[in-house]
This record gives structure tokens, sequence and C-alpha cells, in this order.
């Protein structure tokens, strides 16, 4: 059995981990690469497409899932495995970013006819995102599924995402067995609507992700604060401009504006304009309603004697363009849009606007990738470029950790140490920053005696 790592090692982005065993050749994961390693998508793939069988997908996040539709549009013709939730989500997910994939084709041809250049073509299509759906299978939580004989799966909840999973892979041999475990991207615990992770009670070799491997979150308590950025804000004039990933992060969100913050403090928000400028998200809320059996008790319940928690009077979602720019003209309202990293989408028209007042306010509530815009903008750049318009920043720059849908390193530590029979063979640690994987990997040791791997992009093992 071997197992090469073709993204998210020594970063976080592009997780695509390539296996073959038992005569057969397929994928866990084939995500985008974001920030400095953007160049990585129009590499060739370090094997090849049309040999694959198929593709097992953890969850629905682009930087999992966003290069699926590259491998028809190179060859390949298998099936995806993945959960229901997960399965309808990259509709609307991978749809979008073909959009986006034209849309910055378009725009860069525009320039390279300028310069008389050859033109270029995007990254992959609505066919070829056509054929990805047309090929997706869907297995529940907790069901042993036989690929085939010698090859079986099952899906655990990861607590990260609607529809995320950790993958158990049984790989059967008439010698030996082996179990190979992938985390995905494991849940911080506590996060708002969807269930905690799953465990798992023993496994040959695991793939544990190590995003806050070097990082304690807040509480998620700390509502509170994002209650008192917005009051601030307003009261000054400005707008609070929120980039949060449209598929998760925003749901997550808006419950919390509706639930966590006290009474007294939550009908004083009554009165403020609060907009999602995403269709994505507009549309990934909508599949939260249809996969209620992904929820918590706390969310049940609230579904019990209220509305759908994600709705509240005095919250907008704005679908059309002209929606959108309207949006350019107001004062003392909340801009909750995507891209999460500020990389692409209707967020970067919303700080254009608003990065050069001081009375407005940026929160971040989510990871930001090494060179994204929003890594930039939050390690305290002073100036910064939106759409080749050099920009002072003068609004108030704000993170908040604790809403992260990741598990930090306490967490990582406990899930890995509930592990009932252990892991018998090696750890590889990735999706993470160098510093992250260096420290999660000495945390580790103390509660091991597996053999702990850092793998860098490409490297193959023997398992």
């Amino acid at each position: 059995m071997k197992l090469k790592f073709c993204g998210a090692s020594k970063m976080v982005t592009g997780s695509c981990y390539y296996i073959e065993a038992m005569g057969r050749k397929f994928l866990i994961d084939c995500g985008l690469f974001h920030g400095e390693e953007e160049e990585k998508n129009k590499e060739r793939f370090p094997f090849n497409p049309n040999e694959l069988d198929f593709v097992i997908l953890t969850h629905a996040h682009i930087d999992h899932s966003g290069r699926i539709p590259l491998l028809y549009k190179r060859g390949f013709k298998g099936t995806i495995y993945c959960t229901q939730a997960t399965g309808d989500l990259i509709k609307i997910m991978l749809r979008d970013s073909a959009h986006i994939q034209i849309s910055e084709t378009e725009w860069e041809n525009k320039k390279r006819q300028q310069k008389k250049l050859d033109l270029v073509e995007p990254l992959y299509d609505f066919d070829d995102v056509e054929l990805a759906l047309e090929n997706v299978h869907t297995i529940p939580y907790n069901y042993i599924f036989k690929i085939d004989s010698n090859i079986h799966i099952n899906l655990k909840d990861a607590g990260h995402l609607l529809g995320s999973s950790i993958v158990e892979l049984f790989v059967h041999d008439r010698k030996v067995n082996k179990k190979v475990v992938f985390t995905g991207d494991l849940g911080n615990l506590n996060i708002p609507i969807i269930k905690d992770h799953e465990y798992i009670n023993e496994a040959d070799y695991l793939i544990v992700e190590s995003t806050y491997g070097n990082r304690l979150h807040k509480p998620i308590e700390e509502s509170n604060s994002l209650y008192n950025i917005i009051v601030d804000t307003i009261q000054r004039g400005g707008n609070v401009i929120i980039p949060s990933f449209a598929v998760g992060r925003t749901q997550e969100l808006l419950y919390i504006l509706n639930n966590y913050i006290d009474i007294e403090k939550r009908s004083r928000l009554q009165d403020v304009d609060i907009y999602v400028d995403s269709p994505l998200a507009t549309a990934a809320t909508e599949i939260f309603r249809e996969h209620m059996e992904c929820f918590d008790e706390e969310t049940l319940k609230k579904l019990d004697i209220d509305n759908f928690p994600l709705d509240f009077n005095n919250l907008t979602f704005t679908s059309s363009k002209e929606a959108s720019i309207r949006l350019a003209y107001k004062k003392g309202v909340v801009i909750i849009s995507s891209s999460g990293m500020c990389d692409a989408g209707r967020i970067k028209h919303h700080l254009k606007s608003n990065i050069e007042d001081e009375n407005s306010s940026i929160v971040f509530v989510g990871y930001q990738a090494s060179g994204t815009l929003g890594r930039r903008i939050l390690d305290g750049e002073k100036r910064v470029k939106i759409f080749g318009e050099s920009l002072n920043v003068k609004a108030k720059i704000h993170e908040f950790p604790g809403l992260s849908g990741h598990a930090d390193m306490d967490g990582l530590i406990h899930w890995i140490k509930s592990i009932k029979d252990g892991v018998r063979g090696k750890i590889f640690l990735t999706h993470g920053d160098v510093d992250a994987i260096d420290n999660l990997s000495r945390e580790i040791k103390q509660v091991t005696s597996a053999d702990i791997v850092k793998p860098s992009i490409f490297e193959e093992y023997k398992l």
C-alpha cells in the first residue's frame, strides 16, 4: 500500500492524498490551493487522473473539493464517495467555484489582450462540474461501505462542517488487514448548529490535520465581544465587515447573533441591519434546513420552541449584483460576505469601500492562509491592493479565532489521546503551517509512542 501527499503538506491548502492499494488507485480529497500556493492549481497532477478508480471526499470546503472538476477535465471517470450533506453542498460550491474560475479568467484575458499575450482558459468550467456531480455516491455516517471485496470505508462525523467526515479506510489482504484513518478537518468542540466530532477506537496509520497545532481558541462566549464591536462601530457611524466562508462559518455567525448574545443585548441589535451578501451563503443556508440530522441537541431543542435559528427580522440575504452594489452606500450596517480569506467574491468590494474608513471595523472569524489578502490585513499591513488599487488600512481590525471550525492544539491532542487502542504505526501531520506542525509533533510525543511524520509535498510512503 502506497500513500503520497499531493497537497496540504506543510501548508493549509490543497488537501489531496493519493493511495495505491490492492490494485486500486484513488484519492482522499482533491482541493484547490490558495494564497501563495495558488499557482500549483495549474500544474500537472502527480498521478494520472485517467488511472484513478474513485475519490473519497471528507467534506465540501473548496480546499478539499475544489480540484475535483479538474480531475474529470483531465480524464478521471470514477465515482466520488461522500456523505449526503456533502453531496448537496458541493452542488452549489463547485458551481460557484467554476463561476469564479471563468470570471477571473475573463478578467485576466482582458489584460492579456491589451498586452498582446496568449489567452488562457479557466481551470475548469460548468460542464466539468456537472460531470463530477453526476458521479457522486453518498454514504450515511457509521455505515461500513464496501467499495470492493478488499477496500471498505466508514465515515464518522468530523464535527467541522455540515456533512464533514473522518474517513476510516480498511484494506483487506489475505496476509494482513490495515486500517488507515484520515481526520479531514477535525471540528472544534461546541461550535454552533452541528454535532461535535466523533472518536475512533484504533488505527494502524493516522493522517491528522494540524491547522491550529500551536494555538488555543478562546471560548465561544466571546460572542458578547462581537456584540460590543458591532455596537461601538455603529455608534461611530461605520460598518462592520465580516469576511466569512459562505458554507459553515456564515451559518454559525447567524446562529450566534440570534442565540448566544444575552436577551438584553440581543434586543439592542434588532435595529441594526445585518446583511449576508453571498448567493452561495444563501443557498447553503437552505441546505442546512434540509439536513437537520446533522444538528446538535441544543439546535434541535431551539427548533421545537422557536423559528429556524438562522432567521431573524433584521437579517437580509442579498442575491443580485444590484443589491450588493447598493450596500456600498449604506452606513451603520453589518455585512457578512465571502470569500472567507478575501481573495475572491463580493467581500473584496466591501473591503474596498470600507477599509479606509477609520469608523468601520473588519472582523476575521476564520483561518487566513499565508499570502491571502485576509492574512495581509490581519498581519497589520498598512497598505493593501484591492482590484489593482492601493488602499490605506484605516478600519479597525479584529480577530475571533474562537469561532473557528477547526480543533485547536488541545482539541487535537485530546482526540488523539482518546483513541482507545492507540495508533500502531505512524501518525502523519498535514494541513498546517510548519510552526503548527512542529509544535503539534512535540505535544503528540508526550501522549503516544507512535512515530510522528511531517511529510513534504509529493513525498510517498509505503504502509
